[in-house]
């Protein structure tokens, strides 16, 4: 399967971890680590949420594509 965001790379980046991240947002640890193992994808409103909460642009929670 391709990967189609970020969130686990950024989130190592910024010292989160995806447990802080599901506190925050309030979603169930699962969740958040089948996103970051991109096996399912937020919806683009979390998305925005996530990238705010990480204070960078949601752009840079995707892929490029090549």
């Amino acid at each position: 399967m391709p990967n189609y965001n970020r969130i686990k790379a950024v989130l190592a980046e910024k010292g989160k971890t995806s447990k802080w991240l599901s506190e925050q947002i309030d979603r169930d640890k699962s969740t958040v680590s089948r996103w970051c193992t991109n096996d399912m994808q937020p919806s683009l409103e979390m998305l925005f949420k996530i990238a705010e909460l990480l204070d960078i642009e949601a752009r840079e929670l995707l892929m490029k594509r090549k």
